[in-house]
């Protein structure tokens, strides 16, 4: 049987002609048979690629072999079948969009907090001069999070700067920030550091490498991942399930697009609610003429779609989780 692997990896470090790397990276990563998705911007790499054990190996002697990225860290997750369907390579002006006008405002090389291994993570915690603070969107922290940490209402990354000021009640505390893979710690810390906040820290390798390497201890329900998984678990120690199907209110932790790609609305939703809604969100999602055809995974090639002026965000919904103050 052949297997394969998922690499989840970022480094910030500077790529001059980065537009012209990532069209030779995508070619390179072809070349190799990888699947999977890449940002290339000025300031550095970040990507999950999924392919045979033999490429992803290949694929990670490359990356060292550039001294450019040598300081990048893979987390590596055996998986029976690749987790995408093509190669994306693109460039931006961020590996992680900021939010800020000037993205130059930060530099995660210069400046970040303080960075904590899972095991130094796990002993600081629980503490009481500690905050743990989520800097994910909704639709991640509603699916898995740690146990007591501070979420925000945040639809994407782009959001955290102006969430800041919310987090004025924590000053004086030691901020422990997390997300999946540790790349957006790297600007959220940076940040919090600008915006005076003093002790900061974040987990390094994020909730993934803390899964691998804490057994995921009191993180609550599962981890979301931006490839065809959609969740993983990450829990071995205390292992719990923290998100409620969208229609029915029944614990799972399945997490789909609505099938009509007009919506395309990211929500959990339990199996029997996905065959009795064909995959939609909603009634008038499951009445559309240009419904998708449900499978029972809830994942599809994403396809451009018109602008839906009318959409007003379900992720307000109650399912999400009441906002945790220390």
């Amino acid at each position: 049987m052949t297997q394969y692997q998922t690499l989840l990896y970022y480094c910030y470090s500077p790529i001059e002609n980065a537009e012209q790397f990532a069209t030779d990276h995508l070619e390179f990563c072809k070349s190799l048979g990888l699947v999977g998705r890449i940002i290339v911007a000025d300031e550095g790499l970040n990507g999950t690629v999924s392919g045979t054990i033999e490429a992803c190996r290949q694929y990670m002697d490359a990356i060292y072999a550039d001294g450019r990225f040598n300081k990048t860290e893979f987390k590596i997750d055996n998986v029976e079948e690749p987790s995408f369907i093509k190669m994306h390579c693109r460039y931006k002006a961020e590996i992680v969009h900021s939010g800020l006008r000037d993205p130059k405002e930060i530099d995660p090389n210069r400046q970040t907090g303080v960075h904590l291994e899972p095991k130094d993570f796990l002993a600081m915690k629980d503490q009481e001069d500690v905050v743990v603070l989520d800097v994910r969107s909704n639709y991640e922290h509603s699916v898995g999070r740690f146990k007591n940490a501070v979420t925000l209402d945040i639809d994407n990354f782009r959001e955290f700067p102006e969430k800041i000021k919310e987090l004025e009640q924590y000053r004086g505390k030691k901020i422990l920030t997390y997300c999946t893979g540790g790349i957006k710690c790297e600007k959220a810390s940076a940040l919090l550091l600008k915006e005076g906040f003093e002790d900061v820290y974040q987990l390094h390798g994020g909730i993934i490498k803390y899964g691998k390497e804490a057994g995921g201890e009191d993180f609550e329900g599962q981890c979301y991942v931006f490839d065809n998984r959609v969740t993983v678990d990450v829990n071995s120690v205390n292992p719990s399930v923290v998100s409620t199907c969208f229609n029915c209110g029944k614990q799972t932790t399945k997490m789909i697009n609505c099938a009509n790609p007009v919506c395309n609305e990211h929500f959990t939703q339990c199996d029997e609610c996905g065959w009795e809604m064909d995959g939609c969100c909603s009634a008038a999602c499951k009445e559309s003429p240009n419904k998708r055809e449900y499978d029972g995974t809830g994942y599809y090639v994403k396809i451009p779609q018109p602008v839906n002026v009318d959409k007003i965000s379900k992720r307000k919904h109650k399912n999400f989780p009441p906002k945790v103050k220390v």
